[in-house]
């Protein structure tokens, strides 16, 4: 059982299942909507397959960048992605997992992303002091909208 651990938030888009993959796994779209409102997002590589990795720093509204590395563990395109997720190299943050699942329903698209955490006092660090459950919700909303857009 991880549910003390995890953050899990769920998305419908009017999207199609494909679009919205690609949308998660394109530098080039990414960086027009990841992250939390008023942050930007360089992606210095990005590499979806096993045992590839995504480095991109995120930019605060203040300035602050915010260096990050995910490693893909599993992708099975358009429906899952499996992979862990920290701070960098000179991070001192603990990495957690993330699944992200892409659902057909209809022309629409259920996106799934669950965040699972090494216990549940890390789980409530992240949402209390690093914001990670309305940075989740408001990077779904620039998502939401970014397909909008392309669409």
């Amino acid at each position: 059982m991880t549910s003390d651990r995890e953050i899990t938030v769920t998305r419908v888009f009017d999207a199609p299942r494909e679009l919205v993959f690609e949308a998660w796994t394109d530098p080039e779209q990414v960086v027009q909507w990841w992250g939390p409102h008023g942050f930007t997002t360089t992606v210095h590589e990005m590499d979806v397959r096993p045992g590839g990795v995504w480095r991109f720093v995120m930019h605060g509204p203040d300035g602050t960048d915010y260096d990050n590395k995910v490693v893909f563990m599993e992708v099975e395109p358009s429906e899952r992605l499996f992979y862990t997720h920290s701070g960098g190299e000179d991070s001192d943050s603990p990495a957690f997992q993330v699944t992200v699942t892409f659902e057909e329903e209809g022309d629409k698209t259920r996106l799934t992303t669950r965040m699972v955490f090494a216990s549940g006092k890390e789980r409530d660090r992240m949402i209390e002091e690093v914001g990670a459950l309305e940075g989740v919700n408001q990077t779904l909303d620039r998502l939401g909208a970014y397909l909008g857009l392309a669409g």
